[in-house]
Formats: structure tokens, C-alpha cells, sequence
């Protein structure tokens, strides 16, 4: 009799079966991290953020508070139209799997230079790219929510 070399279908089945089972235990557990790394860094970027607004304000102390976009921008020489205390990315406002907003607002009644101003981080895809929503303003504290846009009433990051 010839020997055959080689694995039979039954063999190949069993191995593709293990595969699947290992693939279907560590899929749901990578996209759970995944949302993890993107929250974590949307707090960052927010704490980023509120950092470029206190330091913008500081240095342009006649505009205040601004917007996202100004505190991007190109080029070497920092101006308050381009104030470059946010990289390219952040400042176009999407990141890491978070849209990103920054107002500025004189407050009430409307003053100026503006001294009031919000940030939001919210996911791109909910329950793909995160889960929970990001608010922060002049406070500087970090505030979130489960179930939709975050604002100023919501639980404090701890």
C-alpha cells in the first residue's frame, strides 16, 4: 500500500472551525479596545485644546477666546488668524475617530473680546469609533455623556 501524505477534509475542517473561534473570542475584544484608545485620546485632545484656548487668550488677549480652526494653522510665524498651538489635524477637527468643535462666544450679553467658549468631541460612528460623547468650556473640566452630545450639566471626567 502507498502511504498518502497530506491531510484529509475532515482534518482541514476541524482546524478552520478552531480558527473561527479564536477569531470569534478576539474580534469583539479588539473593536472594545479600539473604542478605548479613541476615547482616550479625544480627552486628550480636548485637554489639548483647552490648553491652545487659555494660551491663545493669553497672547491675543484682545480677540479672547476663538475657534478651533484659528488655533491651527501653517507656516512659522504664529499670528491670531494662525495661532499654530494645534497640529494640522486637530485643528481641521477630526481625529482619531472623534469630530471636534471649539466656539468662542462673548457671552451674555456679547462682550469682546470673547470670553465664553466650548468644545465638543463627538464619535464619528457611535459604537464603532466610540461611545461616549466629550464636553468641556472655559472651566477646563472634561464632562461626558453615554447616550448623546454632552454639555455642561453632565458627570465630570474623573
Amino acid at each position: 500500500m502507498r502511504k498518502q501524505k497530506g491531510f484529509s477534509l475532515i482534518e482541514l475542517l476541524i482546524v478552520v472551525a478552531i480558527i473561527l473561534i479564536i477569531a470569534a473570542i478576539a474580534i469583539p475584544n479588539l473593536l472594545r479596545s479600539r473604542i478605548a484608545a479613541n476615547e482616550a485620546s479625544a480627552v486628550g485632545s480636548v485637554r489639548t485644546i483647552n490648553t491652545a484656548e487659555v494660551t491663545y487668550a493669553a497672547t491675543y488677549p484682545e480677540q479672547g477666546f476663538t475657534d478651533l480652526a484659528l488655533l491651527g494653522g501653517t507656516g512659522t510665524t504664529a499670528t491670531s488668524d494662525a495661532a499654530l498651538l494645534l497640529d494640522q489635524v486637530l485643528a481641521a477637527g477630526t481625529k482619531s475617530g472623534y469630530t471636534f468643535t471649539a466656539v468662542a462666544s462673548g457671552g451674555n450679553p456679547p462682550t469682546s473680546p470673547n470670553v465664553l467658549y466650548t468644545v465638543t468631541a463627538s464619535p464619528v460612528v457611535v459604537d464603532q469609533t466610540g461611545k461616549r460623547y466629550f464636553f468641556s468650556d472655559q472651566s477646563g473640566v472634561i464632562r461626558y455623556n453615554a447616550t448623546g452630545v454632552a454639555g455642561a450639566g453632565d458627570l465630570a471626567l474623573q
